[in-house]
């Protein structure tokens, strides 16, 4: 009896050490455009983050498009997809990942009162409307991305069919304003901060924009596997409580100027450069990290409509926004 005694007391210390030296849980996350996205700029304000180091980790890493990072969650090499509308059914359909949640917003294109992406040409160049497209070449970040369904949708109104009527051809973001120049495109998508280079300003004018083409969406979100978040909900409920403290010090306008100062250390670019940043210039984003998931629904239909998967996807059944939820509570 006593030696139970004892091999139980040892069982119980063990098991205690064990929880006591449990490594904090480690999220990855992602991101594509430097200071738009926010895993870009999470960890330069992880000094408000009251959990980091205790219960979880962030890493942040940059993708190209949101495409790969479908392929990133499937392997198991990303928590947290910072998936386009347009990206989400592809994963959810076409990669059989039907365990994606929806858990927290990123931004909204073309809401009332804040800004909407475009589509650029050459000031001085020949396209003057939608059809002169015809025959050209359109550039894109990534097929099935945001932008590059957007743009599919806007020329599909206007007669014109990819590979058909027009080529396109991949480029990343910061290269797109050399290639207008030097006319390898006719036309780019200009998303922040890129839309607002000075450079850019001198030589290119808008064509349409995101919400001529699709309304309003609900553009970027943050999508995690449903297996993740059951085995560690505590640990990513604090990480969203910190991604929320950190968001609303972002977007209070009293932090604007150390705000410009970090954005211009990432960008190596003058901080009065970053005037719109986090205001009504900027996209819209929620400080409770909610997403519109009416307009989620719609973006996602349209997804389908376009041929990028063979049928559409129940956004509600595909949510779980219960983790901001509770963060939010903790947050009032």
């Amino acid at each position: 009896m006593r030696a139970v005694k004892y091999a139980l007391a040892g069982f119980i210390v063990a098991a205690s050490a064990g929880a006591a030296s449990a490594e904090p849980l480690k999220i990855r996350g992602s991101w594509v455009a430097p200071v738009a996205n926010w895993a870009s700029i999470w960890l330069e304000k992880k000094d408000l983050a009251v959990h980091f180091g205790k219960s979880y980790v962030f890493e942040s890493t940059r993708y190209a498009g949101t495409p790969p990072m479908i392929t990133a969650m499937a392997n198991n090499e990303l928590e947290i997809g910072d998936l386009a509308y347009s990206t989400l059914p592809i994963a959810i359909q076409n990669a059989g990942m039907d365990d994606i949640r929806v858990v927290a917003d990123e931004f909204q294109d073309g809401y009332t009162g804040y800004r909407a992406d475009d589509f650029q040409v050459l000031a001085d160049g020949p396209i003057q409307k939608v059809e002169d497209l015809k025959g050209k070449v359109v550039a894109t970040n990534a097929a099935g991305s945001g932008v590059d369904v957007a743009m599919r949708a806007m020329l599909r109104k206007h007669g014109l069919e990819a590979n058909r009527d027009y080529t396109i051809i991949e480029a990343p973001f910061p290269g797109m304003r050399a290639m207008l120049a030097e006319k390898k495109v006719d036309i780019i998508p200009t998303v922040l901060p890129f839309a607002l280079d000075p450079e850019l300003k001198k030589i290119a004018r808008p064509l349409f924009s995101i919400t001529d083409a699709i309304g309003v969406s609900q553009f970027a979100m943050w999508a995690m596997r449903k297996p993740f978040i059951d085995q560690n909900r505590a640990a990513i409920v604090d990480f969203m409580e910190d991604s929320m403290r950190i968001e609303r010090w972002y977007l209070d306008p009293n932090n604007h100027d150390e705000v410009a100062a970090i954005a211009a250390r990432m960008t190596k670019q003058p901080p009065e450069r970053f005037g719109w940043l986090f205001t009504k210039n900027d996209y819209y984003r929620s400080p409770d990290m909610r997403p519109d998931l009416v307009a989620l629904q719609k973006n996602v239909d349209m997804t389908k409509e376009l041929g990028f998967v063979n049928a559409s996807v129940n956004i509600k059944a595909h949510s779980d926004l219960s983790l901001v939820e509770e963060a939010a509570k903790r947050l009032k």
